[in-house]
């Protein structure tokens, strides 16, 4: 007798989908058509019939598949084979045709790749339309995703390499009178040394020691080759790259800064993003290995698209820069962007020794006024900057603090490098940080944008790409905020409520400064001293 393999015939098992479920992915599918991707996709729908071989598949319900499978952070190519040959709900929008993972992966590098900005918008405005949200806060944040490189042999830019090779080779070049009216340079290139070898064939010189500089020269072209094939590969904006995949860049990683302190490298892309009221509006992926120059292209894509900025935007000290504040100021965006020192002055640990208080006016950390001077001898390490001077600083009590980088601190005074725009920017962010406004947000920013970070990375297991290339890890990036998107989708459509983020309180007053302690600041100041100068 059969224990597992007996059936009854008569009764049929019904595999048909739950009502709730098929009205929520036929909500799901009304959405889609109503964003307009599926003029993106019809471009690509061949109308003739295939003769022979298996019917094409459906390119619409497919594009529907793969977002829903973002959505539940089921993202590997396999996983959505098997989803569609197994999920009732998958099948539901397939038609019970289920694709190979080469079919996905042909769908998604061929048409999805090619679309990814246009897609993004339509699908990501189409949500924040049917849900009434404004743009008018945009919290911008950067995160490092590690790259699927797998071998973690990394390459340098070999530009010390490079230097001290081109100096042999300009001595050679110099010596023998290769090259005619010569001048060295810093990194010579390898037509230059391909045209001294043509030039040395035709010198009259010894034959053996012609044949010994053509040996060496000819040794010299090929390391200058694979120079040359590493800098390009690495290009202007970075240092390295990996062999597995060339877009990576070596990073430290945030788990490093608590176990090997930064020095463990990895292959990693930068990504960074701007949200509003919960949702990725705008997206970034770079091989930067610091948030500092990503802030204006992030912020030009969605401007080209749209034609407009955000009235107030929220970030963190990695984004506090010249460049950055005067962006904002252009583009008559309210900035709530903390500079560099931030963290020091709201604990009080590290302050700010002098403040801004209007073009050429300055006030030390004890109260002293400054005045412009010239030093015509001091040459200046930044554009547009004066030397501003404060004086009677030997009686003061925070002396030790501030001249804990000078070796001498014997002269009863003290000077700095400033530059008007640049300090008047950043108190004027610094104002609008800590007004009420500015607290609501920085808590906000908290909750919204490290959010998306924690969702993605905790909840979805995100950690680590998928794909190799910066084009692809770009799109796979797209892809799962899309999906995080369509999930607040539905839940808005569940519960017919909109997202609710922390609003401040009635009674709140702005936030200041702690107090700088005399005592803590120059016994901190005199222990970097004595660390720094006492050899």
């Amino acid at each position: 007798m059969g224990y597992f393999i007996t059936s009854k015939v008569l009764l049929d098992i019904p595999y048909t989908l739950d009502v709730e479920e098929k009205q929520k992915i036929d909500k799901f599918l009304g959405f889609l058509e109503e964003t307009g991707v599926g003029d993106i996709i019809s471009k690509y729908v061949k109308n003739n019939t295939s003769k022979g071989g298996r019917p094409n598949v459906d390119y619409y319900r497919l594009f529907a598949v793969i977002i829903y499978a973002f959505s539940y952070s089921k993202a590997t190519l396999r996983q959505i084979e098997t989803l569609c040959r197994f999920d009732l709900r998958y099948l539901h929008m397939m038609y019970g045709v289920a694709p190979d993972f080469t079919t996905i992966s042909r769908f998604i590098n061929n048409i999805l790749l090619e679309n990814e900005r246009e897609i993004f918008y339509l699908i990501t405005f189409a949500v924040a339309r049917e849900m009434k949200l404004t743009f008018d806060n945009f919290y911008i944040d950067g995160t490092k995703i590690e790259a699927n490189a797998n071998k973690y042999k990394f390459v340098r830019k070999p530009l010390t390499f490079h230097e001290r090779l081109s100096k042999r080779i300009n001595e050679i070049i110099k010596k023998y009178d290769l090259i005619k009216n010569y001048k060295e340079v810093q990194y010579i290139d390898s037509k230059t040394v391909a045209y001294a070898l043509t030039h040395l064939s035709e010198k009259e010189m010894d034959t053996k020691e012609k044949e010994n500089i053509t040996k060496a020269l000819v040794s010299m072209l090929e390391k200058i080759l694979d120079y040359e094939f590493k800098e390009e590969t690495c290009g202007e904006d970075r240092n390295s790259y990996y062999k597995t995949d060339k877009d990576a860049t070596a990073m430290a990683l945030k788990s490093d800064y608590y176990s090997g302190k930064g020095t463990n490298m990895h292959a990693a892309y930068n990504v960074q993003i701007a949200v509003s009221n919960g949702i990725v509006m705008n997206y970034l992926v770079t091989q930067s290995r610091a948030d500092l120059h990503d802030f204006i292209p992030l912020l030009n894509n969605f401007f080209i698209k749209f034609g407009f900025f955000p009235k107030n935007i929220c970030a963190d000290s990695g984004y506090g820069n010249l460049e950055n504040y005067k962006y904002m100021e252009q583009n008559n965006i309210t900035s709530f962007v903390k500079h560099q020192s931030w963290e020091g002055n709201t604990t009080g640990r590290y302050p700010d020794v002098y403040k801004y208080i209007s073009d050429n006016n300055y006030e030390c950390i004890n109260g002293n006024k400054s005045k412009v001077v010239l030093i015509p001898e001091r040459h200046h390490k930044k554009k547009d900057s004066i030397f501003i001077k404060f004086e009677n600083c030997n009686s003061c009590g925070f002396k030790d603090y501030c001249k804990r980088f000078m070796r001498d601190k014997s002269e009863d005074f003290k000077i700095f490098e400033v530059v008007n725009e640049f300090e008047r920017l950043k108190q004027e962010s610094v104002n609008n940080l800590l007004s009420v406004v500015g607290i609501q947000m920085r808590v906000n920013r908290s909750i919204q944008v490290e959010g998306v970070f924690g969702n993605v990375k905790s909840n979805y297991g995100y950690s680590r790409f998928r794909r190799r290339g910066l084009d692809k890890a770009s799109l796979e990036v797209m892809l799962t905020f899309l999906g995080q998107t369509i999930r607040k989708h539905f839940d808005y459509l569940e519960t017919g409520k909109l997202p609710n983020y922390w609003i401040i309180p009635n009674g709140i007053e702005p936030q200041k400064f702690k107090k700088p302690s005399v005592k803590r600041l120059s016994k901190k100041g005199l222990r970097l001293w004595k660390r720094t100068y006492k050899n």
